[in-house]
Order: structure tokens, then sequence, then C-alpha cells
């Protein structure tokens, strides 16, 4: 990922009716350049197309005591989808991941427009860890209130090796 990507991806997942993302972008190449992350962006026929970020050493959820790698923020603009990108970009950070670790994990929203995300883990091997929800990166105890909204989200894990 580069500066002006950020950009691209912010004016793009704007114009498809997502949340302003540019700070959100610009925190993944500021940890880029700090060694903490990987971030890719793949291009479709010289377009900005998608991103992912891989954490070598996961920070959130219940993994991020086990040093595992972490993907982060998987996302693969709309008018891009179906042509293959988004198995590219998981197949290139799992390469990543076993760079470091035999297992690598994520975090998925729960909400209907994660749904195609939500299949394709499950299709790619993932699975739920056991722990239930994370809300705003903590567990949410049983019968507790929480929000469908981007911060709830459900852990899974994948071997690699």
């Amino acid at each position: 990922m580069r500066e002006g990507d950020a950009q691209i991806l912010s004016d793009e997942e704007a114009a498809q009716g997502w949340a302003p993302t540019l700070e959100k972008h610009r925190n993944r190449l500021k940890d880029q350049s700090e060694g903490k992350a990987v971030s890719l962006v793949a291009e479709y026929r010289g377009e900005v197309a998608g991103y992912i970020n891989v954490y070598p050493h996961g920070q959130d959820g219940p993994f991020s005591s086990k040093n595992w790698p972490e993907i982060v923020d998987f996302g693969v603009l709309e008018k891009y989808r179906r042509h293959g990108i988004g198995s590219i970009l998981m197949d290139t950070a799992e390469r990543i991941a076993a760079e470091y670790a035999a297992v690598v994990y994520l975090g998925v929203g729960l909400h209907s427009g994660y749904g195609s995300a939500q299949r394709m883990y499950v299709k790619r091997g993932y699975i739920p860890d056991g722990s239930g929800l994370w809300y705003r990166d903590r567990q949410c105890q049983p019968h507790a209130p929480c929000r469908n909204d981007d911060d709830l989200v459900l852990y899974f894990s994948k071997k690699l090796k």
C-alpha cells in the first residue's frame, strides 16, 4: 500500500455507501512503515480494487496472547468483486502469515454487510474459536447488550501448515 492508495480506497468506499475510512487506511500505512504490519493493495486493470493487512503479531481478540498473525481490514470494492481479487488477496496474506506462525486468525463482522466475507472464510477453512462474540475488542458476556455494527465480531482461525 502506498500513500495515494489510502485516499483512493477511502473515496471509493464512501462512494459505495461505506463509512469514511481515510484515517483507517492511513493508520495501516503508519503501522506498515513502523514494521507492525504488511499492507497490501490489489489492482484490477490498473485501478485500486481491494486491500488486506497482515499483522505478524496480532493484537486483538482471543488469540492476541498467542503471537499468531492476524488478518485485519480486508475488502474488495464492490465494482471489482467476482473477479477472484479477494481470493488472491487472502492467498497472499496467508503466505505472509505462514512466515510467522502455523496459524493465522481474523475477526469478521456479523451484520449482513459481511456476508460474503463470512462465507469466504468458512470455504477457506477458517473455524470459529469458540469464545463467542467480541465488541470493541472485548469479549461479550452472555446476555450482555451489544450493537450489530462493524465492531461486533466473531473470531476465526486457520491452520496454515
